[in-house]
């Protein structure tokens, strides 16, 4: 008896999930466009900074995200979704412009600060892309280009 009830349970749970892939799905916009807004267009990003950005930030802070496999499905498609749009509107790379100067050097320097306290990139993240971890050498490259980021928005604000 119990082995026909698990059986029955297991089946509805493998028929909920097919069904579940039908319906809710998330917006999962990416470009490949840079625009006008985007920080390596109003701001000095040396190559070796965007290219550790693009591996560790971008896929999260930016519209060039890069969806895995596993974002096409649900329920961990509504996670890696929600993740996502949690990241761009805490911080969009791609929309640099869209923020107000007081925000860009506030966001700045919560670069450094959450790098430096390995809350970014996240931990959970990081289970499925070790590629992004960051190095010592990757964090005091971006810190130092914060620093001098935030100097240039100072002496441009004398």
């Amino acid at each position: 008896m119990i082995k026909k009830i698990l059986k029955i349970i297991l089946l509805v749970l493998i028929v909920g999930l097919i069904a579940v892939q039908f319906f809710n799905r998330p917006d999962k916009s990416t470009t490949t466009e840079v625009t006008p807004a985007h920080i390596t267009k109003v701001m000095t990003v040396p190559a070796n900074v965007e290219s550790i950005l693009k591996r560790s930030c971008f896929d999260c802070h930016s519209n060039h995200t890069t969806w895995p496999w596993y974002s096409s499905l649900a329920p961990v498609s509504w996670l890696v979704a929600d993740d996502v749009e949690h990241g761009r509107k805490k911080m969009n790379f791609s929309e640099w412009t869209k923020l107000s100067e007081a925000k860009r050097e506030a966001r700045l320097n919560e670069i450094c600060e959450e790098i430096k306290a390995d809350e970014m990139p996240m931990p959970n993240y990081l289970l499925l892309h070790s590629e992004a971890k960051l190095s010592q050498a990757d964090k005091d490259i971006l810190c130092n280009w914060v620093e001098t980021e935030l100097k240039k928005l100072e002496d441009k604000a004398e």
